[in-house]
């Protein structure tokens, strides 16, 4: 059923003002309680997947009630699972969410990654077979990049995918996929020609983890949790309808996929979902004195971040407006991810200050969070963040060189 919030058309300001209040109502009708306000962890957040559990009846019913209107990907065609918005209209609806504090329905690779490269560059069977399980939250991604001998120098990758006729054989490593013990299939660079230009000899490959061959192993990080893996490849045949683009093209998807990757770790979401506001933090820390608080440096340093935080906010929004049909944001998602993983380490270390000696010890709780020790390791986790979708250093470089024009960048 269609539903009349959807269809209008016309942008006028009357119309999306009538978008606005119909959005707005619909929300406050119809997101539960317990879906308002930040996950207090990823194991608050709905993952979606073959293997993923629903944390309570209150967050299976509200992804329920945003897949059928398509709010899960709003801007997506709705042959795809998505509800066909508009550029306007799907940033009235993120304000509107953000005004009631509505939490995401759904956290997905498939969403923020894979779906805009399966659009662009996609053929229309791979996307009506993929795009509206992603949609829906029934297939969780991971991405299967990063190597032991190709992080950085991504595109020296070593895993083979064999032409064997009807199907690919592939054979290798991954490292640093994150989730993927958890997740269902796998967008992976494979090599498909050894013999040409290592940038031009690569694929874009699409696998079924629990294929045999496939198996995963967790890799433990200086925090005491990670969500990453290292991913092996034996002999995994992979049908060649699975491959998108042609077999050499991969490298030009990886390159549009990690636009959209840097722009998500960069985005503000990272910066503050789950995490108690840092104000809260310092009121319970110093308290207050004449209704501000009682530490001059610390309420200096804490209005300097939240300044810059809500700039970075605006920014964000103002190039999302920006970005038409999907395309991207193309070198400018380097300054979004450089300039947001800044932010959030800022964050941590301002978080460590408030907490004093008490955020040194792994078994505190001054982070707000359950558990312990939540300070110390969300500071120590901080630091992977201008290493993880390509390092601080590469993306300076990429906006030297792309956006600045400096010769010799």
């Amino acid at each position: 059923m269609s539903h009349p919030v959807c269809n209008e058309l016309e942008n006028t300001p009357g119309e999306l003002e009538r978008f606005r209040s119909l959005t707005a109502a619909w929300l406050e009708a119809n997101c539960p309680a317990e879906m308002r306000g930040p996950p207090a962890s990823d194991a608050d957040r709905c993952w979606g997947g073959r293997r993923g559990e629903f944390a309570g009846a209150a967050q299976r019913l509200w992804l329920e009630r945003m897949i059928a209107r398509g709010w899960t990907v709003p801007e997506w065609p709705r042959q795809y699972g998505g509800a066909g918005l508009d550029g306007e209209r799907a940033r009235i609806l993120r304000e509107e969410m953000r005004r009631l504090d509505c939490r995401a329905p759904l956290t997905s690779f498939g969403i923020s990654m894979l779906g805009p490269a399966l659009l662009r560059f996609g053929s229309e069977a791979q996307r009506l077979e993929h795009l509206p399980r992603i949609a829906r939250g029934e297939i969780r991604w991971c991405q299967g990049y990063s190597e032991p001998g190709a992080g950085s120098d991504l595109a020296s990758l070593a895993t083979r995918a064999e032409d064997r006729g009807d199907h690919l054989l592939v054979n290798g490593q991954k490292i640093w996929t994150s989730y993927a013990d958890l997740s269902d299939w796998i967008f992976c660079l494979v090599r498909t020609d050894v013999t040409a230009e290592k940038h031009r000899g690569i694929g874009f490959l699409l696998i079924d983890m629990d294929g045999p061959g496939v198996t995963t192993r967790p890799i433990r990080l200086i925090s005491g949790k990670s969500p990453f893996c290292e991913t092996f490849f034996e002999n995994v045949r992979v049908p060649k309808e699975n491959l998108v683009g042609a077999p050499g093209g991969g490298w030009e998807i990886a390159k549009y996929l990690l636009t959209h990757e840097r722009e998500s770790i960069g985005s503000m979401e990272l910066l503050t979902q789950g995490a108690t506001p840092l104000h809260e933090l310092a009121v319970r820390s110093v308290g207050l004195e004449g209704g501000r608080l009682a530490d001059d440096l610390l309420r200096a340093e804490l209005a300097r971040w939240q300044v810059d935080s809500l700039a970075f906010r605006l920014t964000l929004e103002r190039l999302r407006e920006a970005a038409s049909g999907g395309q991207g944001l193309g070198p400018f998602s380097s300054v979004l991810k450089y300039y947001g993983t800044e932010l959030n380490k800022r964050r941590e270390d301002l978080a460590m200050s408030i907490a004093g000696v008490r955020g040194l010890s792994w078994g505190d709780t001054a982070g707000g969070a359950s558990g312990g020790g939540e300070t110390a390791r969300a500071w120590l986790r901080s630091k992977g963040n201008s290493i993880e979708g390509g390092t601080s250093e590469i993306q300076l470089n990429i906006i030297a060189k792309h956006l600045l024009g400096l010769s010799g960048a």
